[in-house]
């Protein structure tokens, strides 16, 4: 299993070559080279295991054995979840009305985030301690990834983990499980602008081939593979769940909602489809569109400003593993993902060509969604189950009580019948506990666990980041700073 660029420009790399890496150093994303193929028997056998054995299952096929022994891969893939509050990891809840909600957010942040990191962080310790190897990782946040992330790695001697986030743009929440992380080997900027605009210095950083090289630059947002690894197994675990039955020929088909702000979520579920999953996409955005209006009308383009919505994580205009999808999609042609890739990144506009927006719209369904309909799904869902939705859920939940289930062919009759509808479920990125100024919105009582409660107290630190400042170059002396200390 190797791993080549999207952009087709850089020799082929060994899984640890893509979890080492951010962008490729032609300035594409890392996919794998062959994406397995799954038969219905290895479905029906997996349909039995649990949430972390699904992940070991899955990571074997992507992760060669000659480079982490299985026995190795299952030790980590344990370890990595062993600080998750629920015993199954994952949780599935069955609510009124048909609303599936899979609880992908019982790790330390409260965030789906944690899932893949956690795993993410475990392989990096692993290499790093068998090359007495050090690393600066780099990562722009829009709310979770960056807890996530330094959650996965605080503490660590061979370490050091720079987090730009959005200042004002976070929930108050998100940005305390940030800057309350005082352990030396965590240095949190808060930057004056948006999401968008912190990606610009560390892909400025990622750009300078020599710097990367000399100080062993990498990212842990969902640029770097093993993230998107890791969430293939949302899509099985959740349809292995959902599926009426596994004695079907064929197997029956479920619908998963996506709450999506960069894509690499989606992008996952686009692997797990490829690789036989029977399962129907739906990425819901929030207004910030783009991924919407180009499903629907191969528009990629920016918008003239990112908008500031309750679903705070997923205000996000330049979602880039989009990239990834079109290359699946294009058949792996990485000449038409670098000619397009590079219009987009002169114009900031890009119009698909006809025959891949098709099989980008067949492969997707997608919904835009706005604060007023964010606010009433979690209303609803609220009054009809006493359960609180997070603000990004509740984008997903907003599609469902929007969409009544779909007629479908009746298998014994030649007609369309509402009682054997598709089985749906949507996917929950976060804890409502993070987002309590989106529950007060909704008219709803925040339940705040103690932990979170006690992030107020706590002493922060971090670096502010003005307008004006050369961003990249602020951060460029304190890597500089901290690579004399090693």
């Amino acid at each position: 299993m190797e791993y080549v660029s999207t952009q087709g420009g850089t020799r082929a790399v060994d899984f640890e070559g893509a979890l080492f890496s951010g962008y490729a150093p032609d300035g594409g994303l890392f996919m794998p080279q062959r994406i397995p193929s799954l038969d219905r028997d290895t479905l029906r056998r997996w349909s039995s295991l649990s949430y972390p054995e699904l992940v070991k299952e899955l990571c074997s096929l992507f992760i060669p054995a000659e480079l982490v022994p299985r026995n190795a891969l299952n030790d980590l893939i344990d370890r990595a979840f062993s600080r998750f509050r629920h015993k199954g990891v994952v949780h599935l809840s069955r609510l009124k009305n048909g609303l599936n909600v899979l609880e992908l957010w019982h790790g330390v942040t409260y965030a789906f985030k944690d899932l893949s990191l956690s795993c993410t962080g475990q392989f990096l310790q692993y290499f790093l301690e068998k090359k007495q190897k050090h690393v600066n990782i780099l990562v722009g946040t829009s709310g979770d990834t960056g807890s996530s992330a330094i959650e996965s790695v605080r503490g660590q001697k061979n370490v050091d983990i720079f987090v730009l986030l959005p200042k004002g743009f976070c929930t108050q929440i998100q940005e305390l499980q940030m800057t309350t992380v005082i352990e030396d080997n965590v240095h949190v900027f808060a930057a004056h602008g948006n999401s968008d605009e912190i990606d610009e210095p560390i892909k400025e950083l990622f750009a300078d081939i020599d710097f990367a090289g000399k100080y062993n630059l990498m990212s842990l947002n969902s640029v770097n593979w093993s993230r998107i690894m890791v969430q293939i197994a949302h899509y099985f675990y959740a349809y292995l769940q959902c599926a009426p039955s596994m004695d079907t020929i064929p197997l029956p088909v479920v619908e998963i909602v996506v709450p999506t702000g960069g894509g690499g979520n989606i992008t996952a579920g686009c692997i797990a489809q490829k690789m036989g999953l029977p399962v129907r996409l739906v990425t819901v955005v929030n207004s910030n569109d783009i991924i919407h209006r180009t499903v629907q009308h191969g528009d990629f383009s920016l918008a003239e400003s990112v908008k500031a919505t309750l679903a705070s994580a997923m205000d996000i205009q330049e979602p880039y593993n989009v990239e990834r999808i079109l290359w699946l999609l294009s058949g792996s042609d990485s000449h038409l993902i670098k000619t397009l890739m590079e219009q987009f990144n002169v114009s900031k506009r890009l119009k698909l060509p006809e025959d891949l927006h098709r099989k980008l719209s067949e492969t997707l369904g997608s919904c835009s969604v706005s604060d007023e309909d964010i606010v009433g799904a979690m209303r609803r869902c609220w009054e009809e189950n006493q359960y609180l939705l997070c603000p990004h859920s509740a984008v997903a939940a907003h599609y469902h009580y929007s969409q009544p289930h779909r007629a479908r062919l009746h298998p014994k009759f030649s007609c369309f019948s509402f009682i054997s509808s598709i089985p749906r479920c949507c996917l929950a990125p976060a804890s409502a506990a993070k987002f309590q100024d989106a529950l007060l919105r909704a008219g709803l009582v925040p339940q705040i666990p103690p932990d979170i409660t006690a992030l107020t107290a706590m002493e922060t630190r971090s670096t502010p980041l003005e307008q004006g400042q050369d961003w990249a170059q602020v951060l460029r002396g304190r890597i500089e700073a901290v690579a004399q200390q090693w």
